[in-house]
């Protein structure tokens, strides 16, 4: 008893949504980021960082290299300024396999899709099918796609350096007058959302607490994705144009159950998340349906994303170079953006493609690229598997162990088989150069507190 008691006292409770705190939860009781250390204590401090903390700065290659090569300050003068609503929707282990959309060109025996509507939106969107997360935890689909910062073998999120200013998609468009939101069904502060959502700055932040019915509660996880959309819908409806609102879904989550009025609605398929899948999409679909008839709806840029995968059911989503696809779209009621792009994306990608987007004209700082204009940085990945760093781009696939190349391979060898590093070429040694672009340019924006476009 004892013991059961003192573990649930370090969790916080016994919930499947509660994870046992970190440096980040002291966030949730601040609204100032630089008040969070005074929670904290030095016992704790230590206990969550001992032994965790692989952010070490490198010294690979010269500033001159990362400015050409990673471009780290970008400043896009693409577009007409304009200020659309927007709309991200981060979809819980949405993965690319579950859209029958982004699979056309996979060539999977049998396959079968349990997206319908997403399926339907795609038609009318800039879908991106060669996407990647830059991360395998719910918190690393935040930081990637709302501040542009990936996770590897540790979690940005977790380590001891997120309580800095952050240059995001919040701040910037809080800059430009817009209203920021954060919508998440789950207990507050479930998954640190709360606390890291203080840091970048969110306005305001809706979660259980303030949806304030448990009726619609799964009992394990959060409210039910249909009611907490609507919701979702019913409050940004109420806001001042512009605004930028994210939801973070939750019911497409184990134990994997749908409620039960639509028990029976959508197909079981091969695995026990299929049938959630279904069910998130039709509250995609209702979500839509009641969004269309809003005066905000036709001035809005929609993005769609998963945070990761799970429970895989094809074997060639088991291949390390499938592993953690997700889907990427951007829809707009004017159709502007409209397509299927192949080429190499990653969650880190949306915060600047949507700058671009509406014609932002500042600079400002990402390690990703504007997937429909960047002309200086050529489509790329970069993310962290199988004890390695792995850089994708054009032709190849690097792996690196955060000094050196240890490995090269053709982008379609997903499996990563057939070890060409004895067979350099140009484009590998380019390809590696910017790798250790990225990662020394990451390690020391991080450590030293340099992530704003001021800290050059």
């Amino acid at each position: 008893m004892i013991t059961a008691l003192c573990i649930g006292g370090i969790r916080g409770d016994f919930r499947k949504s509660t994870r046992p705190i970190n440096l980040l939860d002291a966030s949730r009781f601040v609204t100032d980021a630089s008040q969070a250390d005074f929670v904290l204590n030095t016992p704790f401090a230590i206990i969550r960082t001992w032994n965790t903390n692989t952010f070490k700065k490198v010294n690979l290659v010269d500033k001159t290299t990362i400015d050409s090569l990673i471009v780290p300050i970008k400043h896009y003068k693409n577009n007409p300024k304009t200020k659309p609503n927007v709309v991200i929707l981060i979809l819980e282990s949405y993965a690319k396999e579950y859209i029958s959309a982004f699979n056309k060109d996979m060539n999977i025996r049998n396959y079968k899709g349990y997206s319908p509507f997403v399926d339907s939106l795609a038609q009318h969107s800039m879908i991106y099918t060669n996407g990647y997360a830059n991360g395998y935890k719910s918190i690393h689909g935040m930081s990637s796609v709302i501040a542009g910062i990936p996770s590897f073998k540790d979690a940005f999120t977790s380590s001891p350096y997120p309580k800095q200013k952050i240059e995001s998609l919040v701040s910037v468009l809080k800059s430009e007058g817009y209203d920021t939101s954060f919508f998440h069904g789950a207990p507050n502060g479930s998954m640190g959302f709360l606390g890291f959502g203080n840091i970048l700055g969110y306005d305001h932040y809706y979660g259980k607490n303030e949806y304030n019915n448990d009726a619609d509660f799964d009992g394990v996880w959060g409210i039910w994705d249909e009611p907490f959309m609507q919701y979702f819908n019913k409050t940004i409806s109420k806001k001042q144009q512009p605004f930028m609102a994210t939801l973070f879904s939750v019911s497409s989550h184990e134990p994997y159950i749908v409620p039960d009025k639509y028990i029976g609605k959508f197909p079981k398929g091969d695995n026990p998340i299929h049938q959630c899948i279904g069910y998130t999409d039709y509250a995609l679909k209702q979500f839509f349906n009641a969004a269309k008839k809003e005066k905000w709806y036709q001035n809005t840029i929609f993005v769609l994303v998963a945070d990761h995968d799970n429970l895989i059911y094809y074997d060639d989503y088991l291949k390390d170079q499938n592993f953690h696809t997700v889907p990427i779209l951007f829809f707009s009621p004017n159709k502007k953006y409209v397509g299927v792009n192949k080429d190499w994306a990653q969650q880190i990608d949306i915060y600047p493609t949507l700058l671009d987007m509406m014609g932002y004209d500042k600079p400002f700082r990402s390690w990703g690229r504007s997937l429909i204009s960047e002309k200086k940085v050529p489509p790329f990945v970069m993310r962290y598997s199988s004890d390695h760093y792995q850089m994708m781009s054009g032709n190849y696939i690097c792996t690196f162990d955060g000094e050196k190349a240890v490995g090269f391979y053709k982008k379609e060898d997903k499996d990563l088989k057939n070890n060409l590093i004895g067979q350099r070429n140009a484009e590998m040694n380019l390809l590696e150069k910017r790798c250790k672009a990225f990662l020394q340019d990451y390690m020391e924006r991080i450590i030293d507190k340099k992530l704003t476009s001021k800290d050059k």
